[in-house]
């Protein structure tokens, strides 16, 4: 099949910065420019809005001193507005060499925001077209609100465009500003223009108010538009523009009549990458870039993935620079852990599979977050556990911590059948429990061994969410022992370690 090569432009560096809250520093600008250009390989950016700022100008010059080394100068864009030139100084003195200029796409626009008839938008834009050429500077131009043009005002718009052709310009901006299109509209619409205009480069710059953006972009191309604009993490005002991995990964799937050149295994990385500029986190479900979406949490797609694959589908996650995982929780079957133990390098017996299985479901009902790091602490603390027949039953306790008071701990235990209960306040609250402990001992006639060692340690990565280990080392007259508990909570992770001593004693 012959294929036709669309560009792509992020800006993300630009629109995207509409985001509420969210502003790139100039380094921060500069690093990201040369990521989506040398590393993501998108064909253009679109970098700033002229005049904005101080931040903005040492923005753009410091990418245009870059990019003129590299050879990337005429990939740098900035949004200019019809301000007779002054826009055009500012990017002279910037160094860039690409303006797109922002102008009236839709009747009500002109008429209500500029005040002025077509005729007279249409020279005062003939003007910064005529002066840019003389600087050198090459000129794309945006149709702001065009797709209500296009709607409430089409004469006007064809007006517009029957102009625009006549004009030294080298790209057509078609922007659905407010995020208002259908995606038969999209086609429509675009497909109008483009049989109309044979010879002119049009791109469209989808938003995502109605979350159609993506839709959208499918059936501009369809119709033949020649540019896509796209931002990474779908970043922009309101609801953000059009998603650059989702679009990407559309594209190379469902549209192979399209080629792009963007590099598909480094959108996750850059993804990652702006999130961490901005502030503005990615949704775990987000496709292609979120946390989860690569993410099998059923054991019965586990158990598919197993059997030939049946729950992949073509989005793996390889071509993402990413990987497949198996969650663990209540929903866990023993295909999830089965996945995640080969990661590990683990082997299990069936019947020892199935204690870990049982103990990680009861994890996932108290809402714990089971990782595949905590997996060797639950064996271990699962297995460790068949050790010894249990005759000692910590029923229930209180610990209490308030500031300026002593902590505290109420407990119940059961040893052999009979129930005791005890009181007793401590360092801290695991102090606390042990103190009350002696009282219970001290009344079965019965010495406690010495804690000669504490240690608590949780997988390496993980978060204030993890699972905690907690070992401590005994002492008796006879010998040093250690057991291990493991929780969400510390002191509950050292009171099981505890529970496990006061059954081997």
């Amino acid at each position: 099949m012959k294929t036709r090569t669309v560009e792509i432009m992020d800006t993300t560096l630009r629109d995207g910065e509409q985001t509420s809250g969210v502003s790139f520093s100039s380094s921060e600008k500069l690093t990201l420019a040369k990521l989506l250009l040398e590393e993501l390989k998108v064909d253009r950016i679109e970098v700033a809005s002229a005049r904005v700022s101080d931040g903005e100008f040492k923005a753009v010059k410091s990418i245009t001193d870059w990019a003129k080394t590299e050879g990337y100068l005429s990939r740098i864009e900035v949004l200019t507005f019809v301000d007779k030139g002054i826009s055009l100084d500012w990017m002279v003195e910037t160094g860039a060499k690409v303006q797109n200029l922002l102008t009236k796409g839709s009747l009500n626009h002109l008429t209500h925001q500029l005040k002025k008839t077509p005729e007279q938008h249409f020279k005062d834009i003939e003007a910064v077209v005529s002066k840019a050429k003389t600087l050198g500077i090459e000129t794309n131009v945006y149709l702001e609100d065009w797709s209500n043009g296009m709607r409430n005002s089409p004469q006007y718009v064809f007006q517009f465009l029957d102009f625009l052709t006549t004009q030294p310009i080298k790209r057509i901006l078609l922007p659905d500003t407010l995020g208002i299109l259908t995606y038969h509209e999209t086609s429509d619409f675009l497909g109008q223009i483009i049989k109309r205009y044979p010879n002119s480069h049009f791109d469209f710059h989808g938003h995502n108010d109605y979350d159609l953006s993506v839709a959208n972009i499918m059936e501009a191309l369809k119709a033949g538009c020649h540019g896509l604009h796209l931002t990474v993490n779908g970043m922009g005002e309101r609801a953000g523009n059009a998603p650059l991995a989702s679009a990407v990964a559309v594209i190379n799937d469902f549209l192979p009549e399209i080629s792009i050149g963007v590099k598909e295994s480094s959108l996750y990385k850059v993804s990652k990458l702006v999130s961490a500029f901005t502030g503005f986190g990615i949704p775990d479900n987000k496709p292609i870039v979120g946390d989860n979406v690569f993410t099998q949490t059923a054991g019965i797609h586990a158990d598919g993935d197993s059997k030939k694959n049946l729950y992949f589908n073509d989005l793996l996650p390889e071509r993402f620079g990413r990987k497949r995982k198996y969650a663990l929780g209540k929903t866990s079957g023993k295909s999830n852990i089965q996945k995640n133990l080969q990661e590990l390098g683990l082997t299990l017996n069936d019947d020892e599979l199935k204690k870990v299985t049982e103990r990680i479901i009861e994890l996932g009902d108290k809402k714990e977050r089971v990782t595949k790091e905590d997996l060797p602490y639950i064996i271990s603390d699962v297995l460790n556990s068949e050790l010894h027949q249990q005759r000692v039953f910590v029923r229930s306790y209180v610990l209490t911590h308030s500031k300026g008071l002593k902590p505290s701990t109420t407990l119940s235990i059961e040893i052999d059948g009979k129930s005791y209960e005890e009181n007793a306040q401590g360092d801290g609250q695991f102090d606390a429990f042990i103190n009350a402990l002696h009282k219970v001992y001290q009344k079965e006639k019965t010495e406690l061994p010495k804690l000669v060692d504490y240690a608590v340690r949780i997988p390496p990565g993980s978060t204030s969410d993890a699972l905690c280990e907690t070992i401590i080392t005994w002492q008796t007259k006879e010998n040093d022992f250690t057991t291990r508990g493991l929780d969400s909570d510390q002191t509950v992770s050292a009171i099981k370690a505890t529970e496990k001593m006061l059954n081997l004693i």
